[in-house]
């Protein structure tokens, strides 16, 4: 009876339809799993950080070498945890001798102290990485200059 026989017990008769609604329903379920789980994989050690807002902040393409500074006191580079400093310094020797025209990104939470920011971007310096940026959040509408 399967592919459109009209009678009797013909096993010779080929199949002349293919039912595809299955087909189409697991690929449905599939797509549904891979989008609500894209974001998890994506980034599973991102941490969540309040940038602040500036008028003329763009979209930064490409990282190489991030640095991210949370209210709470930790730090990750690259989306791993680091301990203290010297190994931020040893992470960004490191990066530097693989691309001697390393770019460094901060992204530091707005509530994180000054004097952290400085001291991060003191430690870049000391490892000889030149081309570092602060990551901000574009505030919608430009600011009045005067």
């Amino acid at each position: 009876m399967a592919g459109g026989s009209t009678g009797g017990d013909s096993s010779d008769e080929a199949i002349s339809g293919i039912n595809v609604t299955p087909l189409v329903d697991i690929m449905l379920v599939l797509l549904i799993i891979f989008m609500v789980t894209a974001r998890i994989i994506a980034s599973p050690n991102a941490m969540a950080v309040d940038l602040p807002k500036a008028a003329t902040g763009t979209d930064l393409q490409q990282t190489v070498f991030s640095v991210t500074l949370a209210v709470d006191g930790s730090t990750t580079v690259d989306s791993k945890p680091v301990t203290n400093d010297d190994a931020i310094l040893s992470l960004a020797k490191e990066a530097r001798t693989k691309n001697p025209e390393i770019r460094a990104a901060i992204r530091a939470d707005k509530e994180v102290n000054h004097g952290r920011v400085m001291h991060v971007l003191d430690i870049l310096r000391q490892a000889q990485v030149s081309k570092v940026g602060f990551v901000v959040a574009p505030s919608g509408s430009a600011a009045p200059r005067k």
